[in-house]
Formats: C-alpha cells, structure tokens, sequence
C-alpha cells in the first residue's frame, strides 16, 4: 500500500512538472525570435545569472548581457534594464552586468539597473511596477525564457525573448538547470495564477517618462 502510494506521488509530480513545461513552453514558441528577427521594443530586459567569486559576470550571464548588447547595436531596442540581486555587500549582479555591458560598448546612459531582481518573477514584476515597462525583449538562455515569457506576459509586461545561447555550457551546468527549471515552472504558475506575492517595491522609476 505504502508503495503505491508512493508510486502514485512520484507519477503525479511528474505530470505536474510536465504539464507547466508542455504549458509554457508552447505559450513561448511563438514569441521567441532571433537577434535579427526581433521586433523593435524600447527595452530588453536582462535577467541576472550568478557571479565569479571576483564579481565578474558567469559565462552564461556574459551571454545574456552580450546577446541584449547585440540588440541595442542592431537597433531593437534603445535601453538595456539589467535585473539582478543585490542583497549582499559583496553581491552585485546589476552592478556587474553594468560593467560587462560598458566593456562592450553600450552607453551608460542606456543602462538601467534594478537591484532587487532577485528571481524572474521579481524582475517582471518590477519592470511593470517600477520601471514603467509595457514591452520588451526578453534575454536569456533557452531553458529559462519560456518561464521568463510566461511571467512577464501574465504580470504586465507584453514581451517577446531572444535565446541567449551563445557558446556550449558545461553538461553538468545544464542538466542543473534544467533540473531546476522544472521546478521553477511549476513554481511560476503557482504565483502568478493563485498567491501573486508582492515582491521588494519602492517608488516608481520609469524608464521613459511616456512608454508606448
């Protein structure tokens, strides 16, 4: 009996995970482009994705920023919002992510920077909330922007992605995140559609004093 219960468990985890992939996953597949087939938006926002230990950018947050950075030359997009965590001294990601973006030729000026991205759902939140978002490119890898759409679409944020998948991430890297993901996915739908949690707000900062 304790077995199948078990059995029964694990099954039904299975499905959900499944199921919150499978869902948005397909909400995502028609609104993912290229670099160059992207549509013209005032905004891409990046999200945060960990640092070295001497507060340098991890190889697939450099990703990120180079592939948003790669918008703004190609004239997608006029302002870069890069979203991360900060809530440690010694831990700054948008800071990092500012820098990064410079060292690759993007104006400071066109660099917006929220400190309190701490998770995706977070980062859409705030750029509807604080920073007057209502579209935008979306950047990040392919495991993650299906979750990223998903969110900012159903939080106030009309966005589209662009897969920031630029070079080939260690196996191990990858299969923890997709592992992660998962669970994540399932956790996004929980938030969006029953609890809605508030995350750290403040006054409002918007990018463009009228956004279209």
């Amino acid at each position: 009996m304790l077995a199948q219960i078990v059995l029964f468990i694990v099954l039904g985890s299975f499905l959900v995970i499944g199921f919150a992939r499978l869902i948005t996953g397909l909400y995502a597949a028609t609104r993912t482009y290229s670099v160059a087939e992207a549509p013209i938006r005032r905004v891409a926002i990046v999200f945060g994705a960990g640092l070295r230990r001497d507060g340098s950018p991890s190889p697939i947050l450099q990703d990120r920023v180079a592939t948003a950075a790669e918008l703004y030359f190609a004239g997608k997009v006029e302002k870069l919002l890069l979203s991360g965590d900060n809530r440690f001294v010694n831990y700054n990601e948008p800071e990092a992510m500012r820098r990064y973006a410079i060292s690759l030729g993007v104006p400071n000026e066109d660099l917006v920077l929220d400190y309190a991205g701490r998770r995706t759902y977070d980062t859409c939140y705030r750029a509807a909330a604080i920073f007057g978002v209502k579209q935008a490119i979306l950047v990040t890898q392919a495991f993650h922007l299906p979750r990223a759409i998903y969110l900012c679409n159903h939080l106030g944020v009309d966005g589209v992605g662009v897969e920031a998948d630029r070079r080939v991430y260690r196996r191990s890297s990858m299969t923890y995140w997709t592992i992660r993901e998962l669970l994540a996915t399932v956790n996004a739908l929980w938030e969006v559609h029953v609890t809605r949690p508030l995350p750290v707000l403040g006054k409002p900062e918007p990018i463009f004093s009228e956004e279209p």
